[in-house]
């Protein structure tokens, strides 16, 4: 039976908490934080077969009934909470499902685990109603709580628990497995590139879907220079792909920035597009670039929240901003 383990690059990381769970000092409460992309998932579920197995080495054995079951999809004493359907945040009613799930015992004669994810998705509702329960959890309880951006996440929440902030990895520790996982070098070194540092984001950029997607927004960036109409190159997209396509954007106006203020292509994350770059930074100043960014920031924000429903209009008022930019 496969066994959850760490990524290469959260080695350290693991031996830390596995070194506090086996002397007993492991937090009721820990807040995995880093990244979409950098691991946080591989690490919360290594940590929770590990805490579930009944007979633990370094990793979770993979045989014990504990690890069967957890390995079929369904153990009676772990829990996890994400946002429900197509919604973007988690309610009050999950929270209180845990709140009677941590009042129980645990059905194995072990840990009950709790697993939250993403944990700034909580509304404000949900997380009051958390409190007591990360305050007096019980014995042989552990929460994982899972962010991308841990300052949405209320104060109250953060203080209950211990923080461990997952950082970019050196490309020398995820290369390697980024090469294995694509089958090619040079792909992963130029996905990585793309991704920031960022493996997992990395391997999804990579997938046929991603490259795709990628090719279409590379054309109609290339159809904005040359003078196309962005709200006729907006209806070709994919609406359901508007937060990836916000996220391309962002990194490819950090990349004209950082092309603009320094000349510095060495800085650059996307060196296939450096043609197109080159001609839009002869187009914009490097202050409108900033603005439009901000702009984009805060529709993603908004998107993540749930603050914006109609993705056309996003894209759409996107796009004649950029175009404004690119013939100014």
């Amino acid at each position: 039976m496969a066994v959850t383990t760490p990524l290469p690059w959260h080695a350290s990381i693991w031996r830390r908490l596995v070194a506090l769970q086996d002397d007993g000092r492991l937090p009721h409460a820990l807040l995995l934080s880093g990244p979409h992309g950098v691991g946080k998932q591989q690490l919360a579920d290594a940590l929770v077969a590990r805490t579930l197995c009944r007979a633990p080495g370094a990793v979770a054995c993979g045989s014990c009934h504990a690890c069967q079951m957890l390995a079929s999809g369904y153990h009676p004493d772990l829990k996890r909470v994400s946002p429900a359907d197509n919604r973007r945040q988690i309610r009050i009613d999950p929270i209180r499902e845990i709140n009677a799930f941590v009042a129980q015992t645990a059905q194995q004669g072990g840990y009950r685990v709790i697993v939250l994810q993403p944990a700034e998705a909580m509304n404000v509702a949900a997380s009051n109603a958390l409190l007591k329960s990360l305050e007096e959890p019980g014995e042989r309880t552990l929460f994982l709580l899972l962010a991308d951006v841990p300052s949405r996440m209320l104060a109250t929440i953060r203080s209950r628990c211990q923080h461990w902030a997952l950082g970019v990895p050196e490309a020398e520790q995820s290369l390697p497995w980024l090469a294995e996982a694509l089958g090619d070098a040079a792909d992963a070194e130029f996905w990585l590139r793309v991704a920031g540092g960022l493996p997992l984001l990395a391997r999804e950029l990579a997938a046929p879907e991603s490259r795709a997607l990628r090719q279409s927004l590379q054309e109609l960036f290339d159809a904005l220079v040359r003078g196309g109409e962005p709200v006729a190159e907006a209806s070709r997209l994919d609406r359901q792909a508007v937060e990836r396509i916000l996220w391309y954007g962002i990194a490819w106006l950090e990349d004209l920035i950082r092309l603009g203020l320094s000349g510095d292509t060495a800085r650059v994350r996307n060196p296939d597009l450096l043609p197109l770059y080159r001609q839009a930074v002869k187009n914009g100043r490097v202050q409108d670039w900033f603005r439009l960014l901000d702009y984009a920031r805060e529709q993603q924000r908004l998107l993540v929240a749930g603050g914006n429903p109609n993705p056309q209009l996003v894209l759409e008022a996107w796009l004649v901003r950029w175009s404004a930019l690119l013939r100014s």
